[in-house]
């Protein structure tokens, strides 16, 4: 990931006078906890690289949106992936998708870890039957997604799993280096580790596309 890191540094360097200056901070904020992301893959540290990889993530699609028109932030990144696969014209989230991470996304759909719906179960909020139900229904639409190359719905639903996984980590429901979620969190490490690189190549590739200002914005004295 360092090398990727570097290269998307070199060219960022190279187009970033002709970029909009929310799209630079944009840019900048991501490739450096990009490169966080790379040191904690070469300390074999998945959760750190997972967590730094979700903030490089986040940077590149959160927006400053009025409380009335916000938007829950799982639906945000799903509209976000739907536009970065309509402006993908060398087809990298397509090629990740049925065939660097077609085997990896089929185990995660599958992990019930990774799946909101089990955890209200465990909560109480719903029962057994139901999480099940829901759990069948879910592989169902996976395996209708998968039939018919429907990438951006896909991703969706592959972000939905890692987004739980993201609250998991970040709300304190893990335990650093455990062995109980071993596999889960190398499974979300390793396909971000690979989706947001393209992101940021996207993204750069399109400063004529509207992204949206930064949150928090560089306030200069």
């Amino acid at each position: 990931m360092q090398a990727i890191h570097a290269e998307l540094k070199k060219r960022h360097r190279a187009t970033r006078e002709g970029m909009p200056d929310a799209l630079n901070l944009r840019i900048h904020r991501a490739l450096s906890w990009l490169q966080r992301a790379s040191v904690c893959e070469s300390d074999h540290d998945p959760d750190a690289r997972f967590i730094f990889l979700w903030i490089a993530f986040n940077v590149a699609y959160a927006q400053e949106i009025p409380a009335t028109l916000r938007l829950s932030e799982q639906e945000s990144f799903t509209a976000f992936l739907r536009k970065l696969h309509g402006l993908d014209n060398a087809k990298q989230l397509d090629d990740l998708v049925w065939n660097t991470f077609s085997g990896p996304i089929r185990v995660l759909l599958d992990n019930p870890y990774v799946f909101e719906s089990f955890w209200s179960f465990q909560r109480g909020e719903i029962d057994e039957a139901t999480w099940q139900t829901r759990q069948a229904a879910g592989k169902r639409k996976a395996a209708i997604l998968l039939a018919q190359g429907h990438t951006p719905e896909l991703l969706a639903l592959v972000f939905q799993r890692i987004y739980t996984l993201r609250n998991q980590l970040m709300h304190g429901g893990a335990t650093w280096n455990s062995t109980t979620n071993r596999a889960q969190v190398q499974d979300c490490a390793n396909l971000m580790g690979q989706i947001v690189p393209v992101v940021v190549e996207i993204m750069m590739a399109h400063p004529e596309a509207l992204w949206g200002e930064a949150c928090y914005p560089v306030i200069k004295d």
